[in-house]
């Protein structure tokens, strides 16, 4: 789950993370000092428009007025854009550096990882295709956690003067404890600033949260904006059904994230695109694989859909049950592959057949990804 950043600050500052003073404001009369941060979930916003240092009051409005309910399109949130729905007012500071500095998971050891740059407020993808010597990492063994010679160690490979030294130590202890504590998947500082009295300030921050963990954070769950999500992934988040969008044509609803890789890149193999990857897990309901089937339809850029299902833990009967039951419901009017092998195949086939309803079956992979490429290219 991603929060904006206004909320990613008030998560870091109760943890002592050292982040500028600010106030989310949702009109222009709300806005009495500098506008500094669109408040949407992406990046790029200063590059987009959505980022101005403002000299008095007025101009803060102004500049709010001209923001809030804009479409702002940035490199991450793709040509629809998001809309501006608050500003982030926060007071100038004295910067004297800008640097880069986060936290993730490294799925490599599965250890919480420090990531630092001397080029703050710059894609930290762009540092890494120019530059991958100015990345630093720090790897934390959760045994142990982190340790103040790493935070030191970070300090002096940035450069920075002894009077910050101390500053970033703390900063990074506040800042491993915030990750570790919240539950993050990712935490990120881009901006960090070095001010010219030699504090350390998180002038931007992004937080993801792990969303397996949580129901162990009521408050952080509170925070959760679903405007800022495709409305088809959160219906899907209410049946518990692991479903992503994606800009092809070619609906896709599979049981396992493994199969489901496979069934899309079988997909681009015959020259076709996938709308979405839909997992519908290994113990779907009937009424889940209605729900599923409903969420993918209800993509307009849907031209055929293909089951693809290997009934272990997972019937095919109960997955034919519910695809002819959605079919019906929506009255189906794309073209649908099925490839059904596993546990109670023959049942699932018989009741696809006796559903009398216009149904492709695959007899492999292969198979049904020729056949559902076709289907959509005809449509």
């Amino acid at each position: 789950m991603n929060v904006h950043e206004f909320q990613a600050k008030d998560v870091l500052r109760r943890f002592g993370v050292a982040v500028p003073q600010g106030k989310a404001a949702t009109t222009a009369d709300e806005v009495a000092v500098a506008a500094q941060e669109a408040q949407i979930h992406a990046g790029g916003r200063g590059k987009a428009g959505g980022v101005r240092v403002c000299k008095t009051s007025a101009e803060a409005r102004e500049f709010a007025k001209g923001l809030l309910g804009r479409t702002l399109v940035t490199h991450q949130t793709g040509p629809a854009g998001r809309t501006v729905g608050r500003v982030l007012v926060e007071p100038g500071c004295d910067i004297a550096r800008e640097l880069y500095l986060s936290m993730l998971v490294d799925r490599a050891n599965g250890w919480p990882t420090l990531m630092a740059s001397s080029e703050g407020g710059v894609e930290i993808e762009e540092v890494a295709a120019r530059s991958p010597e100015k990345i630093l990492r720090e790897s934390i063994d959760p045994a142990v956690g982190l340790q103040a010679f790493q935070a030191r160690k970070l300090a002096f490979g940035l450069g920075l003067g002894k009077e910050s030294v101390a500053k970033f130590v703390t900063f990074v202890g506040a800042l491993y404890r915030a990750f570790t504590e919240s539950d993050c998947s990712l935490a990120e500082i881009n901006p960090l600033v070095v001010t010219k009295s030699g504090d350390i300030l998180a002038l931007d921050a992004k937080m993801s949260f792990d969303d397996n963990a949580l129901f162990r954070h009521a408050d952080i769950r509170a925070l959760r904006d679903v405007t800022e999500e495709d409305p088809k992934e959160v219906e899907a988040s209410k049946f518990d059904l692991n479903y992503i969008s994606l800009d092809g044509n070619i609906g896709c609803m599979v049981n396992g994230a493994g199969l489901a890789m496979s069934t899309m890149d079988i997909i681009k193999l015959f020259g076709g695109a996938p709308a979405n990857f839909l997992d519908v897990g290994g113990g779907a309901t009937t009424e889940k694989v209605t729900a599923a089937f409903k969420i993918i339809l209800a993509d307009p850029n849907v031209k055929a859909v293909l089951i693809n299902i290997f009934g272990g833990i997972m019937k095919c009967d109960v997955i034919a049950t519910g695809v002819v039951e959605a079919a019906r419901e929506v009255h189906l009017k794309v073209p649908l592959v099925v490839r059904l092998e596993g546990t109670n195949v023959d049942l699932g086939k018989k009741i696809l057949a006796d559903s009398k309803l216009d149904i492709l079956t695959a007899s492999d992979m292969a198979d049904a990804g020729r056949k559902v490429v076709e289907a959509a290219a005809r449509a």
